[in-house]
C-alpha cells in the first residue's frame, strides 16, 4: 500500500461524504428488529446494515463487544462481515479499544491489522492509558497502510474527569494525546494514518484540532445528542476529508427494512455533508 490510511480515508470521505455507519448489534436492537438475540440474529443485522451502507458511507465501524459476547461463533460472523465489506470496497474500522503494553500490544496489533489475520481491518480503536508510547506496535502497522484511532476525548460523561485531568506540565490528558499523535503524524506527507477519537458531545480542547495532520473518528452524534451542525462547528477549521462521523443507533433503529436503512444512511450522509 503506497498511500497512508489517512489519505485513503480522505479520498473516500471526499467521494462519499463523512458518514461512518456503526454496526452495533445489541440485544435491544435485535429485539426491536424482531430478531432473536442469537448468532443468527447477529449475522442478519450486521450484513443488512453493511448492505445499506455500501455506496453511501465512507466506512463502517464494527463494535467488537457485540460480536465477542457470542464467543467464537460471534467472531466468525465478524470475520464474514469484514470480508464482505472489503469485497464491497468499504473501509472497516474495528472498534476494539485494545491497549496494553509491549508484546501484548504487538499481539493485538497482529490480530486486527496484519493482512494474514482473518480479523484484519483497515483501522482500529486503541486506548492510550498505559501510555501513548506503549502503542508503538499499533503505530508500526500504520506505517504499512493501516489506521489507528487513539481515544482522546470520548463521548461518554464518565470519561471527562480522567481525560481532562492535568499532567505535571499542566496539560490536560486529552491535549497530551492529541499533541502526541500530531507529532507522530509529521513523519507522513499529507494526512497521516494516526487519528484520534473525539466525541461530538465534548467541548473543544485547547489543542488546535486543525493541526492533527490525521483523521478524527467522531462518536456521540444522533442517539447521544450531538447534531451535524455541532460537529461542523467543532471541526470547522480541520482540513477537508479528515472528519469521519460515526452514527449507529439512529440508523439501526430504522431497520429491519432494507429500504428504510438505506434511506436513513443517505439522510445522515447528506446532513453531515452540509456541515463538513
Amino acid at each position: 500500500m503506497d498511500e497512508t490510511f489517512g489519505q485513503r480515508l480522505q479520498e473516500r470521505i471526499r467521494a462519499l461524504g463523512p458518514l461512518c455507519v456503526g454496526i452495533d448489534p445489541s440485544a435491544s436492537l435485535l429485539t426491536s428488529w424482531n430478531r432473536p438475540d442469537t448468532v443468527e440474529g447477529l449475522e442478519f443485522m450486521s450484513l443488512a446494515v453493511l448492505e445499506a451502507s455500501v455506496g453511501s458511507a465512507a466506512a463502517v465501524k464494527a463494535q467488537v463487544a457485540y460480536f465477542e459476547r457470542f464467543g467464537s461463533a460471534g467472531y466468525r460472523v465478524l470475520e464474514r462481515l469484514i470480508a464482505d465489506a472489503h469485497d464491497a470496497g468499504i473501509l472497516v474500522i474495528a472498534d476494539a479499544k485494545r491497549g496494553d503494553i509491549g508484546a501484548t500490544n504487538a499481539a493485538y496489533a497482529s490480530a486486527w491489522l496484519d493482512e494474514s489475520s482473518t480479523l484484519c481491518c483497515d483501522a482500529m480503536t486503541v486506548s492510550p492509558f498505559t501510555g501513548v508510547g506503549a502503542l508503538a506496535p499499533f503505530f508500526a502497522r500504520a506505517v504499512k497502510g493501516r489506521g489507528v484511532f487513539v481515544l482522546a476525548a470520548t463521548s461518554n460523561d464518565e470519561g471527562r474527569s480522567l481525560q481532562r485531568a492535568r499532567t505535571e506540565g499542566d496539560e490536560a490528558v486529552e491535549d497530551l494525546i492529541l499533541r502526541s499523535i500530531a507529532e507522530l503524524n509529521r513523519r507522513d506527507e499529507g494526512v497521516g494514518s494516526l487519528g484520534v477519537v473525539l466525541g461530538a458531545t465534548r467541548d473543544r480542547p485547547r489543542f488546535d484540532l486543525a493541526a492533527l495532520q490525521g483523521p478524527y473518528l467522531v462518536p456521540g452524534v444522533g442517539a447521544q445528542g450531538a447534531t451535524p451542525e455541532q460537529v461542523g462547528r467543532l471541526f470547522e477549521r480541520c482540513p477537508d476529508g479528515t472528519v469521519l462521523v460515526n452514527v449507529a443507533r439512529s440508523i439501526l433503529e430504522t431497520g429491519p427494512e432494507r429500504s428504510a436503512l438505506r434511506d436513513s444512511v443517505r439522510r445522515w450522509r447528506d446532513n453531515l455533508t452540509t456541515f463538513l
